[in-house]
């Protein structure tokens, strides 16, 4: 790993203040609401970032909170959103970023667990019911801390201080709180060459919204960290519009989830375009099939560079313009990074090459969680001797490269977030016209992993639209099953307990 972090450390100063090698009037940000007239793009420079982000950090230590207090951003894909999440670090509290696509249940959800002493909100965007003593600002609010007078220094956090918690899928079926501390930003430095061949001359266009925190990580705290200037998209979206990004604003780099390549290449004619600037492109958050990256450096004649990671400690194994690709495994653990394969059923011995086990990472890593929120007894789950286990089941090969072999939970992955079974099944249970339900994946024929539900209905003819409607309004768009399949019995041991495994051979039924 690369050395320890300063003990001293704060994200904000690390990406926009004098710790950042950036120059102050080059352009750092480019919002494009409209692919087709590029002059109306908003542009910041590092020294606009860097005023703006110390206004808003004045305005909220002059707000009255307590030391550690949680400032919750529910609020749209804009400018303020990634402002707001820098200057809550720079003022020295604790970030807690949260997904538009989350319905108010899911939101409300959050809001409690973490305490929020603030909810930032957008006018557009509702939560009805909040705790009696928090605060809820929307865009006056907004607008009187961009005025503020501005800080003279970043907040004097130590490395090992909390910085943000974002909330992620657990088995249980209840989202679970990731605790991050300030030092997981200097945990991203071997990124910088292990993934992304980053330098200041590069533009990286990121697919997601701000309020991702593939976004937030990859988009923007990496890219500033090195100078580097940022292309966020934040209108309407079809396939089509990414090539016309990378054309329009020479970008270098581009970064999504394979679900959004294999759109594009669905979608977009790819030859129509100018995509000379572009090196290469980033892929995380689920596996990535191998026709599409062999569809991507045909149409584009540049490479895919996939990396494997989890909310706990962003990513840590990948390929790129130094790790030679090795079609079907994500690459090799990035340089300084300390992994094992560890025996399922427990210990802290690491397996031989080629024997699948729990992928570990050493709990030395800087990029390593805190904790989780308040959930002493699943830290201790994770945790085997120095090691940090999560969910990922893996095996090394001769070379050091890293195969992924699914999961040991039932934890699911759609458009980069982790999403859990039971979540999902909890919400479409309590449809009146469902007797029973199980979710897990299913492969289409492309390759890509589909949440699907299966269900047994009340009735012989089960109002599917229906139940469509109620996930939706129940559940982030990400959470929602892909495909329904009416079954007329759940597979289930001796013992009555589901057989989750035996669901996919289901797959082939009559679905919607």
């Amino acid at each position: 790993m690369d050395e320890r972090p300063p003990p001293k450390f704060n994200i904000a100063d690390y990406c926009l203040g004098s710790s950042s090698p950036q120059e102050p009037d080059k352009t750092a940000l480019i919002v494009v609401s409209d692919a087709g007239d590029p002059a109306g793009a908003e542009c910041w420079t590092f020294a606009e970032l860097n005023d703006a982000v110390r206004r808003m950090a004045g305005g909220l230590r002059n707000a009255g909170l307590t030391d550690g207090a949680r400032i919750m951003i529910r609020m749209g894909n804009t400018a303020d959103y990634a402002l707001l999440y820098f200057a809550i670090l720079a003022a020295g509290y604790i970030a807690v970023p949260t997904s538009v696509q989350l319905t108010e249940r899911e939101a409300q959800f959050v809001a409690m667990d973490s305490s929020a002493s603030v909810i930032v909100i957008d006018e557009g965007l509702a939560l009805k019911t909040v705790p009696g003593d928090t605060k809820v600002w929307r865009a006056a609010e907004i607008n009187a801390l961009r005025q503020h007078e501005r800080i003279d220094c970043f907040a004097d956090t130590r490395a090992d201080d909390p910085a943000f918690l974002i909330y992620t899928s657990g088995t249980s079926g209840e989202p679970k709180g990731v605790l991050h501390a300030h030092r997981s930003a200097w945990g991203r430095r071997p990124m910088y060459d292990g993934w992304y061949g980053l330098g200041a001359d590069d533009r990286l266009l990121h697919t997601g919204a701000f309020n991702w925190t593939y976004t937030l990580g990859v988009g923007l705290t990496d890219p500033w960290a090195n100078g580097a200037t940022t292309i966020v998209y934040n209108g309407p979206k079809d396939a089509s519009v990414w090539p016309k990004l990378i054309e329009q604003y020479g970008a270098t780099i581009i970064a999504g989830v394979p679900t959004l390549y294999r759109q594009i290449l669905k979608h977009s004619d790819l030859g129509a375009f100018d995509l000379a600037t572009l090196r290469h492109g980033l892929t995380a958050g689920e596996p990535l099939p191998l026709g599409v990256a062999e569809g991507w450096r045909s149409a584009t004649g540049t490479l895919l560079f996939e990396a494997l990671g989890m909310s706990e400690c962003s990513t840590y194994i990948s390929s790129s313009p130094t790790v030679a690709i090795k079609p079907g495994s994500p690459g090799k653990p990035q340089v300084g990074r300390r992994i094992a394969i560890l025996p399922i059923e427990g210990g802290s011995e690491p397996l031989p090459t080629g024997d699948i086990g729990l992928l570990a990472v050493h709990r030395s890593d800087p990029g390593l969680m805190l904790a989780y929120w308040n959930r002493p007894e699943e830290d201790r789950a994770v945790t085997r001797g120095d090691w940090f286990v999560g969910g990922d089941l893996a095996r090394l090969d001769e070379d050091g490269y890293v195969w992924f072999e699914g999961r040991n939970d039932d934890v699911m992955t759609s458009m980069g977030y982790r999403v859990s079974p039971a979540e999902v099944e909890i919400v479409l249970a309590a449809h009146p016209g469902v007797l029973e339900v199980a979710v897990t994946e299913t492969k289409a024929p492309d390759g890509t992993l589909l949440i699907t539900a299966f269900i047994v209905a009340q009735s012989a003819e089960p109002d599917l639209e229906s139940i469509e409607i109620w996930a939706t309004n129940q559940l982030a768009r990400y959470k929602c099953p892909r495909r329904y399949i009416i079954v007329d019995t759940l597979p289930r041991t001796a013992n009555g307990k589901l057989q989750r495994s035996a669901l996919k051979h289901l797959a082939n039924s009559p679905s919607k």
